[in-house]
C-alpha cells in the first residue's frame, strides 16, 4: 500500500474510533444472541431485559406450526451513545392483547429495552409488552418503520439495526387468523443530544 493512501485512510479511522468510542464496531457487542440462546421454549411465556443502558437492536425468532403456531425469540442489546447519558426511568408498557393488531410505541419518549410475552392456547397467540427506558428527557426524531419481519408469515425473522444512531421505539404487528403468526414493523427513531419539553412525542 501506498504511503498516500495510507494518509487517506488514517483520518477516516481516527473519525470512525471517535464516533464509536471504546465499543468498536457498535454490533460485535452484542448480548445473548446465538442459535441457542433462545429467550423461551414454544408455548412458553418470557419476560427479557437489557442490562442497564442497553437497548434493544436486533429481533430473531423461528417459527413452527407444529408447536402451536408459535415462535421461539432472542434479543441483543447494545449500549446507547454517551451523549444520552444514563436512563432515568424504566417501566413496563400496556399489554397488548393476543389475537389483534396494534401499534405500540414507548410512552415518555421511552426507548424499547426489554420484551414480555405470554401465549394462549385458545388463539394459538401472545400478548406483548415492552420494557421501555426514559433518558433525561430526551426527544425522538426522524423516525420511520422498518419493512416487515419476517417477510411472509411463517418465515424465519431477523431484524438486525445496522443504524447505529437510530433506536427501537416500538412496533406495529398484523395477525393473520390463517397462518396464526404475525409480521412485525419497528418504530426506529433518532434521539435529540439535548432535553426538550415534549412530554411524549
Amino acid at each position: 500500500m501506498s504511503l498516500a493512501v495510507l494518509w487517506v485512510f488514517l483520518p477516516l479511522v481516527a473519525v470512525a474510533q471517535g464516533q464509536y468510542g471504546d465499543y468498536g464496531y457498535p454490533y460485535q457487542q452484542y448480548h445473548d444472541y446465538s442459535d441457542d440462546g433462545w429467550v423461551n421454549l414454544n408455548r412458553q411465556g418470557f419476560s427479557f431485559q437489557c442490562p442497564h443502558g442497553q437497548v434493544v437492536v436486533a429481533v430473531r425468532s423461528i417459527f413452527s406450526k407444529k408447536e402451536g403456531s408459535d415462535r421461539q425469540w432472542n434479543y441483543a442489546c447494545m449500549p446507547t451513545t454517551q451523549s444520552l447519558g444514563e436512563p432515568t426511568e424504566c417501566w413496563w408498557e400496556e399489554i397488548n392483547r393476543a389475537g389483534m393488531e396494534w401499534y405500540q410505541t414507548c410512552s415518555n419518549n421511552g426507548l424499547v429495552a426489554g420484551f414480555q410475552s405470554r401465549y394462549f392456547e385458545s388463539v394459538l397467540d401472545r400478548e406483548w409488552q415492552f420494557y421501555c427506558c426514559r433518558y433525561s428527557k430526551r426527544c425522538p426524531y426522524s423516525c420511520w418503520m422498518t419493512t416487515e419481519y419476517p417477510g411472509h408469515y411463517g418465515e424465519d425473522m431477523d431484524m438486525v439495526s445496522y443504524s447505529y444512531d437510530y433506536y427501537m421505539r416500538g412496533a406495529t404487528t398484523t395477525f393473520s387468523a390463517v397462518e396464526r403468526d404475525r409480521q412485525w414493523k419497528f418504530i426506529m427513531c433518532r434521539m435529540t443530544n439535548y432535553d426538550c419539553e415534549f412530554a411524549n412525542v
